[in-house]
């Protein structure tokens, strides 16, 4: 059995490898989990030690296959709670990380064998991030971020990179969720700013910022 502290660092370091690619670096690992590097290093060492990481001091860590299986399967239980807290108990996408982080340490492995046939088998998230099934397989999209859209291209939103609650709220505000679909109207050379149109509202300006953390689909 493993702490619940533990499997934070297993799953952190699985997600920032994931967009960053290995090694993952002590850094990189402060920064995800809000916390000293000093802690980090701490950390690794025991986790070393249980043969769920590689480290190589200044070159980062990497998980070895049982520390992968770990991490894999809780990322598979954090988003399949997500999409149920969305899709049957109705709550907003910007309400459910931190219930799930919460609900993701369960341990049974029938429950979430049960929730995931209770939900028809979902390949993605209410983020967009795809759901490792039962193998540790998931399904691969076509995407990428809405700042590289040209003018007069057409998408559709469907995932997004940051899942602050602040993040996700103030995109409710200018009406973009998982499945909307927009145009680029134009594209501003002094910073890079967007605007859209986004379904029947009125057009958007969208910052920079905001443009590369959401992922879409050209249609």
């Amino acid at each position: 059995m493993l702490s619940t502290s533990e499997e934070r660092y297993l799953k952190a370091i699985y997600k920032i490898s994931q967009k960053k690619g290995n090694p993952v670096s002590t850094n990189d690992l402060a920064d995800e989990l809000s916390t000293s590097a000093a802690s980090v290093t701490d950390m690794i060492k025991k986790l070393f030690e249980k043969k769920l990481v590689e480290y190589q001091r200044y070159q980062g860590t990497l998980l070895t296959n049982d520390g992968g299986r770990i991490a894999t399967i809780l990322v598979r239980k954090h988003r399949l709670w997500e999409s149920f807290l969305v899709e049957k108990l109705g709550y907003g996408w910007d309400e459910v990380h931190e219930l799930a982080e919460q609900l993701e340490h369960i341990q049974s492995e029938t429950l979430v064998d049960r929730l995931e046939e209770f939900l028809d088998f979902p390949r993605f998230d209410p983020h967009g991030d795809p759901i490792p099934d039962r193998s540790g397989r998931f399904t691969l999209r076509a995407q990428q971020p809405m700042f590289s859209m040209n003018i007069a291209e057409k998408g559709e939103v469907v995932g997004v990179a940051i899942h602050d609650s602040q993040f996700l709220g103030f995109l409710g505000e200018m009406k973009i969720e998982i499945g909307t679909k927009f145009e680029v109207l134009d594209k501003f050379d002094y910073d890079g700013s967007m605007r859209l149109q986004i379904e029947e509202n009125q057009p958007t300006l969208i910052s920079p910022v905001i443009a590369k953390n959401i992922y879409v689909k050209k249609i």
